[in-house]
């Protein structure tokens, strides 16, 4: 792994994924707990972001529940893959895009207030480029709180919590909003956040904290940047697997150190049967590999052919898009 900084930075980037403190001084609040002063953790988080090691300080919200989203992929020719990539990432809701090994070669997620607006993001793809679109949308999570440790290898498997809706009131999804581009690096975020919103800064908190005990916001915290960190190593790896089986695959491959992210998504009849998804990070490819091997290898999987794509390009890695009403996608 590259050099990232001093403990103090790796702290931060290790301790401070999750749990981000829901106070109005929540900077303080860290450096009381890793011993230094506000200026000089917002200092070292502003240094973070500017060298691309961390996206932002915000949330990632549970999918597909106060917004739409699918995965995506289409079979872009060499000759005009940057002009390919360029257009899908220039899309409103486009918020990650990837070039991966294989065929369908271009990889992205489409995001919106709801179903509708991620189908004209589809569509108009499709209509620009002249290619077909794979529509991939989530049918059930088993992990997506993707996080990286710096310190061992050991990580703790997220315990998937049921998502609470009715808790969701008019003028979240714009605090949800602000949340998931990236939270100000300011002593008062919350209550900068609230000013732009024209709310208190104690309502803000008091939505913050029920959004999150509703299970809406999955994690809030320091969005890292993995390749940056050195996990230069991405594998999507697909599993033609009955759907009989998944109930028991799909957690066992979840739990699996090294698979940073596990679900369920809808096939394409003819086209791409894969149900199960999962997501390797590794510091090399030998490494991811290794993990790969440990995967197929777990008794719930035995025998299930897949497909294993390495990224070997990021176009885009963004935020989401949220809805922009109180009512949910």
């Amino acid at each position: 792994m590259e050099r990232i900084g001093d403990a103090t930075d790796i702290t931060l980037l290790d301790d401070w994924q999750r749990d981000f403190p829901i106070d109005p001084r929540p900077f303080a609040v860290i450096g009381s707990a890793i011993g230094c002063p506000e200026e000089e953790v917002l200092n070292r988080l502003d240094v973070l972001h500017a060298s691309g090691r961390i996206t932002r300080v915000g949330a990632t919200c549970a999918p597909n529940t106060v917004s739409a989203s699918t995965l995506a992929a289409l079979s872009a020719p060499d000759e005009v893959l940057e002009q390919v990539a360029e257009f899908v990432g220039s899309r409103a809701g486009v918020n990650h895009s990837y070039l991966r090994e294989n065929r369908w070669n271009l990889w992205f997620v489409a995001t919106g207030p709801n179903r509708d607006h991620v189908d004209a993001v589809l569509n108009e793809i499709r209509d620009e480029t002249g290619l077909v679109v794979l529509d991939l949308p989530l049918v059930r999570p088993f992990n997506v709180d993707l996080g990286f440790k710096l310190r061992g290898n050991s990580r703790e498997t997220p315990v998937a919590r049921p998502v609470d809706l009715d808790r969701l009131k008019e003028g979240d999804c714009e605090i949800l909003q602000a949340l998931t581009t990236g939270m100000p690096l300011s002593s008062r975020p919350f209550g900068d956040i609230a000013s732009k919103l024209d709310r208190s800064e104690q309502g803000v908190l008091d939505r913050v904290k029920d959004l999150q005990e509703a299970g809406i916001i999955s994690r809030l915290g320091v969005i890292v940047r993995h390749r940056a960190l050195g996990w230069r190593s991405n594998a999507m790896v697909v599993w033609d697997i009955s759907s009989e089986r998944i109930d028991a695959a799909g957690p066992a491959l979840a739990a699996l150190p090294g698979v940073t992210l596990c679900y369920e998504r809808r096939p394409v009849e003819n086209v791409w049967p894969y149900r199960l998804y999962c997501m390797i990070h590794a510091q090399s490819r030998p490494r991811a590999l290794d993990t790969l091997t440990e995967a197929s290898n777990l008794p719930e999987l035995q025998g299930v052919k897949f497909k294993t794509l390495f990224s070997s390009r990021c176009f885009k890695q963004t935020g989401a898009m949220i809805a922009r009403t109180g009512a949910a996608a």
